[in-house]
C-alpha cells in the first residue's frame, strides 16, 4: 500500500509539473505550432508515398491518384531488384560520391578561411561591406548563377571573346564535360559560401577577446593566436557542419546539374536527384523512382548517424548529444 501511494504521489507530482511547464511556455509551444504543422504536412506526410516503392504503381487506375495506391498491385522488393542491377544507377552513385568528395575538398575549408580573413580585418565597415558583398550570391537563383558563369566562360563568354580578339584560340568551359566537376564545385563556392562565412563569423564572435589579448601578452604571433585560440573556437561548429554535410553527400544538387544536363550531357552530370527525376518524372516509371530515392534516404541516414558517432568520438557534440 505504501508503495503504491508513493507511485501515486509521484505521477501526481510529474503531471503538476507538466502543468506547470506548460503554463509557463505556452507562448513559446504556441509560435512553433505552425512550423510543427509545416513539418508534418511537407516532410513527415509525404514520407507515406514511399509505399508506391514495393508496388507497381499506376496512376491511371483512378481518377485520384491517391485512390490508385490502394489499387496498384504489390510487387514486393522487385523494384528494389531492378534498381541494383541498373548500371544507371550506379553510374549515378560513382558521379555523386565523386563530386561530394570534390566539393568536400573544395568548397568546404572556403568559408573558414574567409570567415578568417574577414574576422581579421580591424575595420568595421570594410569588414561589413565584404561580408554582405560574399553573401549576396547566396540569394540568387542557380538560373542566374548558371547564366552568369555562361557570360564569363560560355564559347561566347568574356573571356572567350577577349581571346578571340587578341589571336588566342577562345575556349568553351561550359561544354566541357571534362571539367564540369570543377565547374558546379566553382558554382556552389561562389553562390553558398557567404552562408558558411555568416555561421563561421557567428562563432567566431562568441570568443572572448580577453583570450587574444592574454595570449598577445605572452608573446603569441598572429598565427599561434589563429591556431590555438581561434580554430579550437571553431572546431564545434566545423563538426556539426561537417556531420550535415555528411548526411547531404547523395544530395549534391538537382536544379543545377538539370540545367546543365544538356551541355555536358548525361554522362558527366547524371547525379542521384536528377536520375531519380528522370526515370519518375519523364519516364513516369514512379515505383522505381520512389525505390531509387528510398535507397538515397536509407543511406544518407546511415551517413549522418556514423558522422555524427565519428564526432562524438573526437569529443564533439555533432547533430545531437549522446
Amino acid at each position: 500500500m505504501a508503495s503504491g501511494g508513493a507511485t501515486g504521489r509521484r505521477e501526481r507530482a510529474r503531471g503538476h509539473g507538466l502543468r506547470t511547464r506548460f503554463r509557463r511556455d505556452r507562448t513559446l509551444i504556441l509560435m512553433t505550432l505552425p512550423v510543427v504543422l509545416l513539418l508534418l504536412v511537407f516532410n513527415y506526410v509525404p514520407i507515406l508515398g514511399n509505399v508506391v516503392a514495393f508496388q507497381d504503381y499506376d496512376p491511371y487506375l483512378s481518377d485520384n491518384g491517391f485512390i490508385a495506391v490502394f489499387q496498384s498491385p504489390w510487387v514486393g522488393l522487385e523494384q528494389f531488384q531492378r534498381v541494383f542491377e541498373d548500371a544507371g544507377f550506379w553510374h549515378a552513385v560513382r558521379n555523386t560520391f565523386v563530386l561530394f568528395l570534390l566539393q568536400l575538398v573544395l568548397f568546404f575549408p572556403i568559408p573558414i578561411a574567409l570567415a578568417l580573413l574577414i574576422n581579421s580585418v580591424i575595420r568595421p565597415r570594410v569588414r561589413a561591406v565584404a561580408q554582405a558583398v560574399m553573401y549576396l550570391p547566396h540569394f540568387f537563383s542557380w538560373v542566374l548563377v548558371v547564366t552568369v558563369f555562361q557570360q564569363i566562360f560560355g564559347g561566347a563568354g568574356v573571356l572567350a571573346q577577349t581571346l578571340r580578339e587578341h589571336g588566342h584560340p577562345g575556349f568553351d568551359i561550359m561544354t566541357d564535360p571534362a571539367v564540369f566537376k570543377y565547374l558546379v564545385t566553382a558554382e556552389m563556392v561562389w553562390k553558398d559560401a557567404g552562408w558558411g562565412i555568416i555561421v563561421f563569423l557567428a562563432a567566431l564572435a562568441a570568443v572572448p577577446h580577453d583570450l587574444y589579448e592574454a595570449a598577445a601578452m605572452d608573446g603569441a604571433g598572429r598565427w599561434r593566436r589563429m591556431w590555438h585560440i581561434t580554430l579550437p573556437a571553431l572546431r564545434p561548429v566545423i563538426a556539426l557542419l561537417l556531420v550535415l554535410r555528411v548526411g547531404d553527400a547523395l544530395t549534391v544538387g538537382f536544379e543545377q546539374f538539370l540545367l546543365q544536363r544538356q551541355a555536358v550531357g548525361p554522362d558527366a552530370s547524371e547525379v542521384l536527384d536528377t536520375y531519380v527525376w528522370w526515370n519518375g518524372i519523364r519516364n513516369q516509371d514512379f515505383s522505381y523512382a520512389a525505390a531509387a530515392g528510398l535507397i538515397k534516404g536509407v543511406v544518407g541516414l546511415s551517413l549522418v548517424l556514423v558522422a555524427n558517432k565519428a564526432a562524438h568520438l573526437m569529443g564533439e557534440q555533432g547533430v545531437y548529444k549522446k
